[in-house]
């Protein structure tokens, strides 16, 4: 398995070159995310895919004016199912496992992108009624992150990382 080199190559990419993504590339790395694991398996998570320019500008504005958005190829805007999880687990599910399986979806999605020879950034930073309301979302869909995928037009540097004895708080 190669799932070490993968890790190792996932950055966040804010330069994509101006190529298009196949529509068979976009499929297989939704495929490879949607094995992602959620709450009693409910798959309680939905995707926008968004390859239209005014559409991805939009996007990129109510993003806190992050254009590097709006220059990607593909973005996806992937949502909790909040409805589809409470049908099983009640408030948890709508305010949790929803969340949960969103944004593990979301980790799976990278990892599948960096495994394609593509490259991605996870944005947080939005404006969720407003992207909400942009998109036409239904009331069960709560945006969780939007993620630009494209072809890497830049190398960045490595990131440091904490170190064992930073990340662990507790042994038992």
């Amino acid at each position: 398995m190669e799932f070490e080199k993968v890790l190792k190559n996932r950055h966040s990419i804010r330069k994509f070159q101006k190529k298009e993504v196949s529509k068979k590339i976009i499929e297989k790395v939704l495929e490879m995310a949607n094995i992602s694991p959620s709450a009693g398996n409910l798959q309680a998570r939905n995707v926008i895919i968004v390859k239209d320019a005014k559409v991805k500008k939009m996007v990129s504005e109510i993003a806190l004016n992050q254009n590097f958005i709006a220059e990607a190829p593909v973005v996806f805007v992937v949502c909790a199912n909040l409805e589809e999880s409470a049908l099983k687990y009640g408030k948890k599910g709508r305010e949790f496992y929803s969340i949960q399986d969103a944004t593990i979806f979301t980790s799976y999605l990278q990892l599948a992108i960096t495994d394609s020879g593509l490259a991605s950034c996870w944005v947080g930073a939005f404006n969720e009624n407003e992207l909400r309301d942009s998109l036409n979302l239904t009331g069960e869909l709560k945006p969780i992150a939007i993620i630009p995928m494209g072809f890497p037009a830049e190398r960045p540097s490595l990131t440091s990382r904490k170190s064992l004895n930073e990340l662990i708080k507790k042994e038992f």
